[in-house]
């Protein structure tokens, strides 16, 4: 397979570097007991907490989906849910001690892990280009 790399098309390079990438992240993640969605949980609900359904839709997954991340944070310890004094039939989730610990550890360790460019000469340059071939697909 890796002896005709040269002659792969940029998008399947991308996406094959993409989910090498992705599947490290993930076997990071997993030593620490998180998902990748719980890391998103875990962001959406650090500066305080909201009710399921919202870090459902600010995670752009069902509510269903949503509903088993948030349990296994709690299992773990990571976020806890409370009846909404509002409204008691919402339950908000809050982040604990220790799932902002996390949290912020998981975001040090993304922001500083140089596993995915480590074997590029100039990762600035790789980050440059990334960061424009996704703005571009914005546009």
């Amino acid at each position: 397979m890796t002896d005709d790399l040269e002659s792969w098309p940029t998008g399947r390079l991308l996406s094959t570097a993409a989910r090498l990438v992705e599947q490290a992240w993930e076997s990071t993640l997993r030593a620490h007991g998180l998902t990748h969605a719980g890391l998103v949980a875990l962001h959406t609900i650090a500066d305080g907490p909201r009710s399921q359904r919202e870090i459902a839709r600010a995670c752009r997954v069902t509510d269903q989906t949503m509903s088993r991340t948030v349990e296994h944070l709690e299992r773990s310890g990571f976020a806890t849910r409370t009846v909404d004094p509002a409204d008691e039939r919402r339950m908000r989730v809050r982040i604990t001690e220790s799932g902002y610990e996390l949290y912020r550890a998981m975001i040090e360790l993304e922001r500083t892990d140089a596993q995915p460019t480590a074997v590029v000469s100039d990762p600035a340059t790789l980050r440059s280009l990334l960061i424009e071939l996704v703005r571009s697909a914005q546009r």
